[in-house]
């Protein structure tokens, strides 16, 4: 299915690695042009030079934190600068570490909300512009802890719903000219899921990091862990005109492990 995204330009944040990178991948392999950017210099040069190498389409670098509103606003000039335009926001961040109620201190929480829902308002602030200009449309990768929370993420459970609001908010308040979706990805086998379960295994939860990952999966109906691939395709679907009537949606990604 051709996606139509030939020659649109797509700045997607944190990402060098995990679903934010697959993200980039997925658009880039239809053809768009993509902004991507990170902290770390060598990991952002290895994401540029493959990602290069996936479509027929440019690809720009930029060095950036996405806790930081300045280096925002730096990444979306510098993407304006070299494309011309940004058509497709897509932002995605880092989990904050595990953690229950009475384990974290005020500076966890604040920092999770700057992470998780404040580089979300400030790339859509410095982005909206551009993206409205060409009618264009902004998803927000985020976790299927907004509707089902999990033991032991309570920073994840609690502060990422701020996103949905965000999402539901400017889904009308942007509409017709820009639509906004987020999804709700599951477990994926990146980083992020690499790191709790070798916290489960720390803290007792799972045997090894075998019976750990086995966990995950057996929540899953389709008895497995998703490939970061499936949630990229997903977000470029939602970015093209394919999905032209989605708008306001938090779309769970998750092999059907969701109950609610």
């Amino acid at each position: 299915m051709d996606l139509g995204l030939d020659g649109d330009v797509a700045l997607t944040t944190a990402s060098t690695a995990g679903l934010g990178g697959a993200s980039a991948e997925s658009l880039a392999r239809e053809g768009a042009h993509v902004a991507v950017c990170g902290r770390d210099p060598e990991r952002l040069a290895a994401a540029r030079e493959r990602l290069a190498d996936v479509g027929p389409g440019e690809v720009l670098g930029v060095r950036a934190d996405v806790t930081d509103g300045s280096d925002l606003e730096r990444l979306v000039e510098a993407t304006v600068e070299r494309f011309g335009a940004i058509d497709h926001l897509v932002t995605s961040a880092g989990g904050p570490p595990p953690g229950g109620v009475l384990d974290l201190d005020d500076e966890a929480w604040y920092a999770a909300y700057d992470l998780l829902v404040m580089s979300v308002v400030r790339a859509v602030r410095a982005a909206h512009p551009y993206v409205a200009d060409g009618g264009g449309t902004i998803t927000c990768v985020a976790s299927r802890t907004v509707r089902e929370p999990m033991d032991g993420l309570v920073l994840s459970n609690a502060v990422r719903r701020g996103v949905v609001g965000l999402v539901k908010t400017t889904a009308r308040a942007f509409a017709p000219a820009v639509r906004t979706n987020a999804v709700l990805p599951g477990p994926f086998e990146t980083s992020r899921i690499e790191g709790l379960v070798e916290h489960g295994v720390e803290t007792g939860e799972y045997a090894d990091y075998e019976s750990g990952l086995a966990s995950y999966a057996e929540r899953v109906p389709l008895g497995r862990i998703g490939d970061p691939r499936e949630l990229g395709d997903t977000v470029a679907y939602l970015a093209s005109s394919r999905g032209g009537f989605v708008n306001g949606v938090c779309l769970p990604v998750d092999g059907g492990a969701l109950r609610s």
